[in-house]
């Protein structure tokens, strides 16, 4: 009778640890699933964030377009000998930049933040109808006085962007904000250099609404490779004070956008900008 007692017991041992393994193999299947589901859903939404977090517009979400047609951009001799710049109406830039870029100039702007200077050499050859409008801005101190509102520093995306005159210096930043990040110079043009277009670290571009007729005032600065599609018109390289913008990149954000990146945790702040032309 012992004996048949033992054979009972390591029998009904034996059945327990066959079913405790496979409740273990149920549960890491399901684990396995999971975790598939959830790196798909994540790749799906860092992609949509990379394209919404530069919207030119809206903040975060893409805004509404301000024309009938979304127009493709026109590629042109560069450098450009004339420039076409289109008003949107609405409070903005009480002037707009001249038709006629000086295409044979050499510029160089300096960002000058609460921060310190951020030097830059500008791609007038390459992308002269933005530099062209970057240079006016900075010349009738259009962004003087603004903070830089979005930043990002995951998902591949590592910028820094400023422009917008909503996001004034004294201004405490919101996620919430349904303004922020809607500021343009009024008007808007077409973009440039996109052909083989890169970003990165160092590279100065414009942002825009989603298509390539929507550029603005609002640009980024790139302080770490990044990878987006030639979407966004390369017309700068930062020649020094990068270590700013890697330093605010390190601090964080105060809160987040829906689409991504959010308010930086130090404040940017564009005191003014000086362009030198040779």
């Amino acid at each position: 009778m012992a004996g048949s007692r033992e054979r009972q017991r390591r029998r009904a041992r034996e059945r327990y640890e066959r079913h405790q393994e496979q409740r273990f193999q149920r549960r890491h299947q399901l684990r396995t699933r999971f975790s598939i589901v959830a790196a798909v859903v994540l790749v799906i939404g860092l992609a949509a964030g990379l394209t919404l977090a530069l919207s030119g517009g809206s903040a975060p979400a893409k805004p509404k377009a301000k024309a009938s047609a979304t127009p493709s951009a026109t590629a042109v001799a560069e450098p450009a000998h004339h420039c076409t710049y289109t008003a949107t109406g609405g409070a903005g830039h009480p002037s707009m930049p001249a038709a006629a870029p000086d295409y044979t100039a050499t510029y160089t702007a300096t960002i000058n933040t609460n921060l310190g200077k951020i030097g830059v050499s500008l791609l007038n050859s390459k992308a002269t109808c933005t530099v062209n409008s970057f240079v006016h801005m900075a010349e009738t101190n259009f962004l003087n006085n603004t903070q830089c509102h979005r930043m990002s520093n995951s998902g591949g995306l590592y910028i820094l962007q400023c422009g917008d005159p909503n996001a004034s210096a004294k201004q405490k930043l919101s996620c919430s904000s349904t303004t922020l990040g809607t500021g343009g110079p009024g008007y808007q043009f077409t973009s440039e250099n996109l052909k083989g277009a890169t970003y990165s670290a160092g590279t100065v571009a414009m942002a825009n609404s989603g298509s390539a007729n929507t550029n603005g005032s609002q640009f980024f600065l790139v302080y770490k490779n990044t990878s987006l599609p030639a979407n966004y018109t390369p017309f700068g390289k930062i020649t020094s004070g990068l270590d700013i913008l890697q330093n605010v990149a390190k601090a964080g954000t105060s809160c987040t956008y829906q689409a991504g990146g959010g308010v930086p945790k130090e404040k940017v702040i564009i005191k003014s900008m000086t362009i030198r032309k040779s």
